[in-house]
């Protein structure tokens, strides 16, 4: 398909975390310019792993959006739209930050525009916040597209986060929409035990959480730095929680990315830096999409009703809303077996957390495979000795 601007080339990133965009872009040749991250780890974080890139703390005290910015990255802190957290939607004090990004594009409108976001935000106060971005992104006139994609397409890890794609001259849909994967990842296969199942230790009486060849959506742990990192059932009777370095891998960073960490908290805050970043290798497919569009089939597609929440993926182009049929695994690319991308040693799920999650699965009657109960069991039994 022909470009209709020249390509881009520099990007901005707000709420910047420990840099998944930055990353997920460089492997394209899209330079940062300019982070802004107000959190202190996360910016050592940022330091120590991308030097020449300048930082700024406050997205509120930010004046402009530098010249000569193509594409403005904004995974808003998701806080006040998580389904565990205070459901303040985006009148919650960290959420509405994301109405400094318009405030921002106002002032300097750039080609491209990608929020991320979690997807519960899609039904919380009727889906407020997605309307905020869109009918924000309408009067700045551009064009617009949402897909809710799962992590799992890409790596061993079941991770729906919803991403907005804008832009001013170009057809977003042939971004974020085209592509599909012809099978779907991470069903429990209830009568089979061949492979590895992860799942929350933590949770049990009203969830579980499990997923076939991959683990649960890393958690940035609790309120006060207590992580929370996900347990695995393997077929040969292990069961064990994987190294954070493998996390780091699990959300595409580089092994030890978040070590840097260390030196200003305790080593317990690189899960919650990992859990709340963004999966790089779904960027990296959006960024090569903005590179290469694919062009979408929209025939399928129906007007978009939005009474209660809005669906997992929709478009809107020249004042026509449209609720998209796009699935939640845009990649049919074979990816690699959770066994086979672990590859630091795991630690064995203790068995105070191992009865705690038997008595939990017992008292809430969730259902759950045979042999899964079973290894739950067993496991006990091994550790007892």
């Amino acid at each position: 398909m022909t470009y209709k601007t020249k390509p881009p080339k520099n990007m901005v990133s707000l709420f910047a975390g420990i840099g998944g965009f930055e990353l997920a872009f460089k492997k394209i040749d899209v330079n940062t310019t300019l982070m802004c991250e107000i959190d202190d780890i996360a910016k050592h974080v940022l330091k120590q792993n991308l030097p020449n890139i300048p930082i700024v703390d406050d997205v509120c005290k930010m004046k402009s959006i530098p010249k000569g910015t193509d594409i403005l990255c904004a995974g808003f802190p998701c806080q006040d739209l998580s389904s565990v957290g205070g459901k303040l939607g985006l009148s919650g004090t960290r959420s509405s930050l994301v109405k400094e990004v318009f405030r921002l594009l106002q002032g300097n409108k750039v080609e491209w525009v990608v929020f991320e976001n979690v997807s519960f935000m899609l039904n919380l106060n009727g889906g407020e916040a997605i309307k905020t971005i869109v009918d924000e992104l309408e009067k700045l006139r551009y064009r617009w597209a949402y897909r809710t994609i799962d992590s799992i397409s890409f790596v061993p890890q079941h991770r729906c986060r919803v991403y907005v794609v804008a832009s001013l001259h170009h057809d977003p849909r042939d971004v974020i929409l085209s592509g599909e994967s012809e099978r779907s990842y991470g069903k429990v296969n209830y009568q089979e035990f061949n492979y590895p199942i992860g799942f929350y230790w933590t949770e049990g009486k009203h969830a579980l959480g499990l997923v076939e060849d991959g683990i649960p959506t890393l958690k940035a742990g609790s309120t006060i730095g207590i992580p929370s990192p996900p347990a695995i059932a393997f077929p040969d009777g292990e069961i064990s929680s994987p190294d954070i370095r493998d996390a780091e891998r699990l959300q595409g960073f580089p092994e030890n990315w978040t070590l840097p960490a260390e030196t200003l908290s305790r080593s317990s805050c690189r899960w919650k830096l990992v859990g709340n970043a963004v999966t790089v290798d779904t960027v990296e497919w959006i960024a090569n999409k903005i590179l290469s569009p694919q062009k979408y089939d929209a025939s399928k597609d129906k007007e978009l009703h939005t009474k209660k929440a809005w669906p997992k993926s929709a478009w809107g182009l020249n004042g026509i809303r449209m609720e998209s049929k796009a699935t939640l695994y845009p990649s049919s690319k074979a990816r690699i077996s959770l066994t086979d991308f672990l590859i630091f040693p795991r630690k064995p799920l203790s068995l105070k957390a191992t009865i705690g999650f038997d008595k939990r699965l017992s008292e809430g009657g969730m259902h759950s495979p045979a042999f899964f109960q079973k290894a739950i069991k067993q496991h006990i039994e091994f550790m007892s000795k």
